[in-house]
């Protein structure tokens, strides 16, 4: 059923707009910013709400604190508030904390057009537990909640759940880049224009079950890469040396590659190096991987019988990079099939997680039809798992 969006509120002059956003960005060592892409993802949400005569009350997690107040001094919400600031142009409030009477004194004081960031959501244990008390307390702070967190719907933290629904009565309504993830995914999912093609990569076929078996049911191809290519190549009787492969899911591969029977390619040649950091010893092979070699790359022919496969496609979705992309050297088949798409005349779809970073890392992002905030989201929602936290937004 299709739900409420910002664009459904008429009035939001003088409110206060709890807003979950997922600014969950990559920090170097020191906690500085890597890659704003999430923030400025978040933009026109916020915009919207502050130009509307609104205050903005802005929460999200931060990568993974373990309660260590020093140990998790880089994972504040002070450069990330300080970098919204200088995205919206405005000055922004920070709160020290997630909860308190301070907290809840300056989301009362907040005049229109004023941004409070709340810190970390998990700094507070409520967060992962769904606790309803600490939901509760963060439900007063706000008239209106916006979910603006694709890359959080599928979890079921307090702030994507229990909050909403302790605002029921209040308007609860997904904000502009939910809305947009949503839309795309539904015309995806219900008549995808034709010959769609699948492009699958990264690292465990165990990781994408589910994502696989909706794929090969709705795709015309699926075009394989990554470490998990070695996984199917060993259940196919190929020999991968000492590449990457899961031993003890060669039977769930097989289940896989006989459900996609006809649609699932491998690679037909592979980049590879006697040791990962060793790339002057990288060579090219076809077929078996040799027992002294560890597969990093997908090859020039596969690169070129998949680029083929793409430039004749009238959509393409691609989840997982199609090597060790990290590694320069061994990066040219997911930066090659990258640009591929970027050239395409299709509609094309990157499912978020390192895909995304890789084609943003390329400076390919903008030229593809939309690049995914949610890697596990994205994937869950083509498998057709319900989300909770989409359940807590109001119908249309």
């Amino acid at each position: 059923m299709a739900k409420k969006t910002l664009d459904d509120l008429t009035d939001l002059r003088g409110k206060k707009v709890l807003v979950r956003v997922d600014f969950n960005v990559p920090l170097d060592a020191a906690g500085n910013i890597t890659n704003d892409r999430r923030i400025r993802a978040a933009l026109p949400t916020l915009r919207k709400i502050l130009d509307a005569g609104a205050a903005a009350i802005v929460m999200s997690h931060l990568g993974r604190p373990k309660g260590d107040p020093q140990k998790d001094a880089p994972l504040r919400m002070d450069r990330i508030a300080a970098r919204l600031g200088e995205l919206l142009g405005r000055s922004i409030l920070k709160a020290d904390e997630v909860i308190s009477p301070t907290v809840k004194a300056a989301a009362h004081q907040l005049k229109p057009g004023g941004v409070l960031v709340l810190e970390n959501l998990r700094f507070h244990p409520g967060e992962q537990s769904g606790d309803a008390a600490f939901a509760a307390e963060l439900a007063q702070l706000g008239d209106v909640y916006v979910n603006d967190a694709f890359g959080t719907c599928h979890r079921k933290d307090a702030s994507m759940v229990a909050v909403p629904a302790a605002m029921k009565g209040k308007p609860r309504v997904v904000g502009a880049l939910v809305a947009k993830e949503l839309d795309i995914l539904d015309r995806l999912l219900s008549k995808p224009p034709r010959p769609f093609v699948g492009i699958l990569g990264g690292g465990k076929v165990s990781d994408k079950i589910g994502f696989i078996k909706a794929l090969v049911a709705r795709v015309d191809r699926v075009l394989i890469g990554g470490a998990m290519t070695y996984t199917f190549m060993k259940a196919l009787g190929h020999n991968v040396g000492a590449s990457r492969l899961e031993a003890d899911k060669l039977d769930l591969a097989r289940e896989l590659l006989e459900l996609g029977k006809g649609k699932i390619e491998l690679p037909v040649d592979h980049l590879v190096v006697t040791k990962i950091d060793a790339p002057q010893t990288a060579r090219i092979v076809e077929g078996d991987i040799p027992a002294d070699a560890v597969g990093v790359d997908i090859g020039p022919k596969t690169i070129a019988a998949y680029s083929e496969a793409i430039q004749s496609a009238a959509l393409v979705v691609w989840n997982g990079p199609l090597g060790k992309f990290e590694d320069e050297p061994y990066s040219k088949g997911t930066r090659e099939i990258a640009r591929v798409l970027a050239e395409s005349k299709g509609i094309t779809i990157v499912g978020g997680g390192e895909t995304a970073e890789a084609v943003e890392e390329f400076g390919l992002a903008d030229k593809m039809t939309h690049v995914s905030t949610g890697g596990g989201a994205f994937l869950e929602y083509v498998e057709g798992t319900p989300f909770a936290a989409l359940a807590e937004i109001d119908d249309k």
